[in-house]
C-alpha cells in the first residue's frame, strides 16, 4: 500500500506539472521572438568581436585571418588623434548626462506642481513632440536656425552684440550646441519616467506637512525630491553604461572641417574608418568599439557598486 500511495503521489505530482506547464506555455511561446532577437543581435554578433585580435582580410575570413592580439589597441592608444578624440567623448557624454539630468529632473518637479490639469496635458505635448521629429530634421533645424544670414538664433545673438559667424563653423560653440539640441529633442519625452515617480508618493504626506503649515517649495524638497533619488540613481547609472557611447548619427550631420576638432568622437572614428574610408581597417574599427563596450561596462559595474553603498539603491 505504501509503495502504491508513494507511485500515485509521484504521478499526481507530475500531473500538476505537466498542468502547470501548459498553463504557461503561452508565455513562453511569446517569450520566444525575444530570445531570438537577442541572441541574433547581442550573442551571435560576439563572434565577429575576435576580429579586434586578427588581421582581418575578407579573403580569409575570421578563422583563418592572422592572430595579433592586442597589436590594434596599442595602435589606436598610440595614434596621435587618441587623446583628442577620447577627451571630445568624455566631455560631450558628462556634459549632456549633468545637463540633461538636471533639466529633466527640475522640469518634472515644475510639471508635477501644475495644478490646472489641462494645461499641464498641453504642456506635456508640446514639450513631448521634438522626441518624435528624425534626427536629420532635427539637425536640420539647428542649421537653419544658426544660419548667420536667415537663422533667428543667429540673428538674436548679433542683435545683442554676438558674433555673426556661423556658429557652426566655431569648434568651442560645438559642444554647447550638440548637448542642448539634444536636451531641447529628449527633455521633454525623459520626464515621464520622473512622472510616473512623483505619482507613486504617497499623498498623505502632503497632506500632513500642509497640516503642519509647509509650504509648497518645503513640501518640494522634503518630500518630492527624496522620492525622486532612488529614480535618479537608476537613470543615472543606466546613462553611465552608454558614457562614452556617444550616438555618431547626429554628429556626423553636424560635422564639418571647421568644428572636427571638437566633434570627432570614439563613434564617428570608428565609424570613418571601418565604413566610410576608401581602404576600410575592420580589424582597428573593431577593436576601437570593444575598447569602448568594454569601458561602458567597468562603468556600469562600478558606479552600481558605488550607488549601492550610499544610497542603498541598485540595480542588481
Amino acid at each position: 500500500m505504501t509503495r502504491k500511495s508513494s507511485t500515485l503521489s509521484q504521478g499526481d505530482r507530475r500531473a500538476k506539472r505537466m498542468a502547470a506547464l501548459k498553463r504557461i506555455a503561452p508565455l513562453y511561446v511569446m517569450l520566444i521572438p525575444a530570445v531570438v532577437y537577442i541572441v541574433v543581435f547581442a550573442y551571435y554578433p560576439m563572434y565577429g568581436a575576435q576580429i579586434a585580435f586578427r588581421n582581418f582580410k575578407i579573403t580569409l575570413g575570421i578563422w583563418d585571418s592572422p592572430w595579433v592580439g592586442f597589436d590594434y589597441f596599442v595602435r589606436f592608444f598610440k595614434s596621435y588623434n587618441f587623446v583628442r578624440i577620447f577627451t571630445n567623448t568624455i566631455y560631450l557624454s558628462i556634459y549632456s548626462l549633468i545637463a540633461s539630468t538636471i533639466v529633466v529632473v527640475a522640469l518634472s518637479l515644475i510639471l508635477h506642481c501644475v495644478l490646472r490639469e489641462s494645461f499641464k496635458k498641453l504642456v506635456q505635448t508640446v514639450i513631448y513632440l521634438p522626441h518624435f521629429i528624425s534626427t536629420v530634421v532635427i539637425v536640420g533645424i539647428v542649421l537653419r536656425m544658426l544660419n548667420p544670414n536667415l537663422g533667428v538664433l543667429s540673428k538674436l545673438i548679433q542683435f545683442f552684440g554676438g558674433t555673426d559667424r556661423d556658429l557652426m563653423g566655431v569648434a568651442s560653440a560645438f559642444p554647447h550646441i550638440y548637448v542642448w539640441s539634444g536636451i531641447w529633442q529628449n527633455a521633454g519625452w525623459g520626464t515621464v519616467i520622473y512622472l510616473a515617480a512623483l505619482a507613486s508618493a504617497d499623498s498623505e504626506h502632503h497632506e500632513a506637512a500642509m497640516i503642519d503649515g509647509a509650504s509648497r517649495l518645503q513640501r518640494l524638497i522634503h518630500i518630492d525630491i527624496p522620492v525622486l533619488v532612488p529614480t535618479i540613481v537608476i537613470v543615472l547609472i543606466m546613462n553611465l553604461g552608454r558614457l562614452i557611447d556617444v550616438g555618431y548619427e547626429k554628429i556626423l550631420l553636424m560635422q564639418n572641417n571647421l568644428n572636427l576638432q571638437k566633434s570627432e568622437v570614439i563613434a564617428t572614428y570608428v565609424y570613418k574608418i571601418g565604413l566610410a574610408s576608401n581602404m576600410p581597417d575592420y580589424s582597428l574599427s573593431t577593436a576601437v568599439g570593444l575598447f569602448n563596450s568594454v569601458i561602458s561596462l567597468a562603468l556600469v559595474l562600478i558606479v552600481n557598486k558605488v550607488a549601492k553603498k550610499l544610497t542603498e539603491t541598485s540595480l542588481w
